[in-house]
């Protein structure tokens, strides 16, 4: 397994209960999972480039340090990874965005491309994926792969769960990628689903379900 970092602070793994039961309404989840990205927006951003500022406080001049967030892109996979996106850019609200449009073939569960945006100049920039969820692995690996046409500086993937099968097949194809995710579950069922899971991410963000 490459290399894979797990955010179990407190407020990130209390919230997530709150997010799987059943129970939770359309805009609880939507709320939720906005406080979650935020949260682990901090991680996931932990060793991102710095660079000295020259300010001045109200008592005198100081060097201080910034992230560019100009340089830093979050490129969401339509249409779910929208809910992480909107409280990354709360975090990094400079940051730039990047979408990708790609759903799971029902039958395959292969990938499909439908949209693809992106800033210019994308070699000169970070790039985090962000999917709430790295289940089959399919579709990351297919996002990582096409970024990849554009040589970013660096690319790391954030998702809110994933499993053992998700986190191999996009080490086997991407392992330079790492992965950031609040929890690893126990398995992917045979629909593709992860369990125990919080069900269709993308269904509970939208209530289309």
């Amino acid at each position: 397994m490459g290399e894979v970092h797990v955010i179990d602070h407190p407020l990130v793994q209390h919230k997530l209960t709150l997010m799987r039961r059943k129970e939770t309404s359309t805009k609880n989840f939507r709320q939720l999972l906005d406080e979650v990205s935020m949260l682990m927006a901090y991680e996931v951003l932990r060793d991102f480039p710095m660079h000295d500022v020259d300010i001045q406080t109200p008592l005198e001049q100081m060097t201080g340090k910034a992230i560019d967030g100009k340089k830093v892109v979050f490129v969401s996979i339509l249409r779910a990874g929208t809910g992480i996106l909107d409280g990354m850019l709360r975090v990094v609200p400079g940051a730039r965005v990047g979408h990708i449009g790609l759903y799971r073939h029902p039958k395959t569960l292969v990938a499909v491309e439908y949209y693809f945006k992106m800033p210019e100049d994308l070699h000169e920039r970070d790039v985090v994926v962000v999917d709430p969820m790295l289940a089959t692995g399919n579709t990351a690996r297919a996002a990582v792969e096409r970024l990849k046409e554009f040589e970013p500086k660096s690319i790391k993937f954030a998702c809110l769960l994933t499993c053992p099968e998700g986190i191999n097949a996009l080490d086997r194809a991407h392992p330079d990628v790492p992965i950031y995710t609040a929890a690893i579950d126990r398995e992917l069922d045979d629909h593709g689903y992860i369990r125990p899971g919080l069900g269709d991410a993308g269904d509970r963000i939208f209530g289309t379900k």
